[in-house]
C-alpha cells in the first residue's frame, strides 16, 4: 500500500535521508500527507486511486468509522449515528456527522448527497453496493474481520485507511499505543498469576421466550486480545470462519465447566438477557461461574468489532477484572 507522487526524484532522495536518519516512515507516505496522489488496494485485491488524501470520508460500518476518528478524520457521514453512539464510546463522532442509513442498507442517495471523495466499508465481494457507490466516488473495501489473524487484519485496515486519509504517522502512534496497553496487561495479568485463567465471552438477546447466545470463540476480535494478554477461552463450539463466532442456547452453555471461569458478556443497547431474561433460569443458576458470582456485564460502549481505541478498552477491562 503506497502512495504516489509525481516528483520521483525528489523521492528517492528523501528515502536516503530517512534512511540515514533511522525512522521507519516512507517518502511517499510523506508527500501523500502533503497533499499527493494516493494508491491503496483494498481487501478485494482492488487498486483505488485519489487523486489526493482523502478529506470527505463516509464510513459504513462502525468498526471503519472508530479507525477515522482514531486517525483524526472526522466522517462526514457513518451508517446509523445512534448506534454507533450507543455501541462505541471509544472515540466520538462530531455532532455535524451526517446519518446515511442503516449498516445493513445503507442510502446510496444520502452517501452521494455528501460529496464525499471516499467511502469505507466492509461487504462480501458479491455485494452490489459497491459497484452502485464506484458510479459517484471512490470505495475501499476493509476486510473487517478474519479470524485466522484478526489482530493482525485489525492492523492492515487501520494502515488500509490511514494510507487513503494521509494519516499514516497517526496510525502507527495509535498501534503502538495498543502495543504497549497490550503489554502492560498481560504483565499486570501475570504478576496477578491470572496467566492461564479461563474466560468465556457472549452477547444474547430474546425472542419471545427464547434467549439466544452468541459466543465469541477462539478466532473473534475480543478473543485474540484476551488470549494475547495470556488468558485462555474455555469456549471450542462451532463458530463462523470469518467472524469468530457461535450460537447456542442456554442449554449450549453448559459445555463450559471450568469451576474458575469467568463469563463476560454486552448489553450496551439496555437488553440485559444474562440479568433479567435468565434470572431464575435453573440451568443456568446451576453454572459454577454464575454461582461463584464471576459473571461481568462489560462496561456499554465498548465495541467489539472496532479498532485499536476499542480494543485498549476491552484490555482495560479485562485486566481490571483479573487483578481486582
Amino acid at each position: 500500500m503506497k502512495r504516489i507522487s509525481g516528483f520521483v526524484a525528489a523521492l528517492a532522495v528523501a528515502a536516503t535521508l530517512t534512511t540515514a536518519c533511522g525512522t521507519t516512515e516512507k517518502a511517499e507516505d510523506r508527500a501523500a500527507a502533503q497533499g499527493g496522489p494516493v494508491t491503496v488496494t483494498d481487501s478485494r485485491g482492488t487498486k483505488v486511486e485519489l487523486k489526493a488524501p482523502a478529506r470527505r470520508v463516509v464510513a459504513l460500518e462502525w468498526g471503519e468509522a472508530e479507525m477515522l476518528v482514531t486517525l483524526g478524520v472526522q466522517p462526514v457521514g457513518v451508517a446509523d449515528v445512534k448506534g454507533f453512539g450507543t455501541w462505541v464510546t471509544a472515540v466520538k463522532l462530531d455532532p455535524a456527522v451526517k446519518d446515511v442509513g442503516t449498516r445493513g442498507e445503507p442510502s446510496v442517495d444520502a452517501i452521494v448527497a455528501l460529496r464525499p471523495d471516499l467511502v469505507v466499508m466492509e461487504v462480501e465481494r458479491d455485494s452490489p453496493l459497491v459497484a452502485q457507490l464506484e458510479k459517484f466516488v471512490p470505495v475501499i473495501v476493509a476486510k473487517g474481520a478474519d479470524a485466522t489473524r484478526d489482530l493482525d487484519r485489525m492492523r492492515e485496515d487501520l494502515t488500509m485507511i490511514a494510507t487513503a486519509v494521509g494519516r499514516t504517522a497517526e496510525a502507527k502512534t495509535a498501534l503502538a499505543g495498543f502495543d504497549t496497553a497490550l503489554a502492560a496487561g498481560r504483565e499486570r495479568i501475570a504478576k496477578a498469576n491470572a496467566a492461564g485463567k479461563q474466560f468465556a465471552m457472549a452477547d444474547g438477546w430474546k425472542e419471545g421466550s427464547s434467549i439466544s447466545i452468541r459466543m465469541f470463540g477462539q478466532g473473534s476480535f475480543v478473543s485474540q486480545l484476551a488470549i494475547q494478554l495470556g488468558l485462555r477461552n474455555a469456549w471450542t463450539g462451532k463458530v463462523d470462519e470469518r467472524w469468530g463466532l457461535g450460537n447456542t442456547d442456554v442449554e449450549g452453555l453448559s459445555a463450559i465447566r471450568d469451576t474458575d471461569l469467568r463469563f463476560f458478556y454486552n448489553a450496551s443497547d439496555g437488553d440485559d438477557v444474562f440479568a433479567t431474561g435468565l434470572a431464575g433460569n435453573a440451568i443456568w443458576d446451576s453454572m459454577a461461574f454464575v454461582k461463584s458470582k464471576q459473571v461481568h456485564r462489560n462496561p456499554d460502549g465498548i465495541w467489539t468489532f472496532g479498532g485499536p481505541a476499542s480494543a485498549r478498552q476491552f484490555v482495560n477491562q479485562l485486566v481490571k477484572v483479573y487483578t481486582a
